[in-house]
């Protein structure tokens, strides 16, 4: 079996982040689930103080699904060489033109919006 990827935690402190048994039993999934879109990049990982964590805006809670469009973003950004803490750096960094973040507009159902500007980001 494959290791399982992680970034370095790049996030801001106060951005929430859960263990990975949360994030399977928010899913409704067995942890071996959340390991393999961990490995088939479908979610992006933290490693804060030694334990595997996923921000918890991947998650949809009304869902209980991962956010519509960012297993695709992920795929977007990997495809065009970004490193795990490239992405996750991305996806939380605050972006006039959407206005907010990837991810909070992820969130809010601009998906397209995303995937646009992180195809132009491999040009």
């Amino acid at each position: 079996m494959s290791s399982i990827p992680a970034a370095a935690d790049v996030l801001d402190p106060s951005v929430r982040v859960l263990p990975l048994p949360d994030v399977a039993e928010r899913l409704h999934q067995p942890i071996t689930r959340v390991h393999q879109a961990l490995r088939d990049h479908h979610l992006l990982a933290v490693r804060r103080k030694g334990v595997l964590m996923v921000p918890a805006d991947f998650l949809d809670e009304e869902t209980g699904a991962v956010v519509k469009g960012l297993p695709g973003t992920i795929t977007v950004l990997n495809d065009s060489g970004f490193s795990p803490e490239e992405m996750i750096r991305w996806l939380f960094t605050a972006d006039d033109s959407l206005p907010g973040t990837p991810i909070d507009a992820l969130r809010g159902n601009r998906g397209r919006e995303v995937k646009r500007r992180a195809q132009a980001l491999a040009l």
